[in-house]
């Protein structure tokens, strides 16, 4: 969808055109549940769809509020991530104390690998490698651990497939920064994933 048939279609549901509404649904419903839970393995069916309802919920209510610094889909995105972390967090207090998490384990001299290495790879896409592992779990809890714009950075380029130019627009950056700030942010989650994944290999640091 073009910028201008966008903003056609924006005012066409902002004044209360049923048929403009369901296209918008139709256009970014189901990418807007793929990127939900690629957001966490944690999340089943059920869940996505509860969040993408409230995302498109807060859509309906927040669309005359669209300024057009970004696309809308990225615009829909941003709101469903918040979403899905303020969903996930809620059920992390839900549960809090009331059972474990168990890190997978590995062989002493087992290498560390971690889904940090397919991100870094161009040629993974995380939907084909990741969705459904116990290590996209590990992974997003990761994530969770880093702070805005790292995390929103790596949702939006890792799980979106956003491309550089258009996470520039929405940043006001140009597309190098991005890539200089995505590597960075990168650098950062490895450390974070090391504790986690192996987390024998982070305390041997210390002996």
């Amino acid at each position: 969808m073009t910028s201008t048939e966008e903003k056609e279609l924006i005012a066409a549901c902002l004044e209360g055109d049923t048929t403009a509404w369901d296209n918008l649904f139709d256009e970014h419903y189901t990418p807007t549940a793929r990127f939900v839970f690629q957001l966490g393995a944690d999340l089943n069916p059920s869940d996505v769809e509860e969040i993408c309802q409230e995302t498109f919920i807060t859509i309906v209510k927040k669309l005359k509020d669209f300024r057009f610094k970004s696309s809308l889909r990225t615009w829909i995105l941003r709101v469903s991530a918040n979403k899905a972390h303020d969903y996930r967090n809620k059920q992390l207090a839900a549960k809090r104390g009331g059972g474990t998490y168990s890190v997978p384990l590995e062989q002493d001299n087992a290498p560390f690998n971690s889904p940090i290495d397919t991100l870094r790879n161009p040629g993974l896409q995380p939907d084909e490698e990741l969705i459904n592992s116990e290590q996209m779990t590990l992974l997003q809890q990761c994530i969770d651990q880093l702070k805005q714009p790292c995390k929103e950075l790596i949702e939006l380029r890792y799980f979106a497939d956003m491309p550089y130019d258009e996470i520039a627009r929405e940043f006001n950056l140009n597309p190098k920064t991005i890539s200089s700030r995505l590597s960075r942010c990168l650098d950062k989650l490895e450390r974070i994933a090391v504790k986690v994944f192996k987390p024998e290999k982070s305390r041997d640091n210390y002996v």
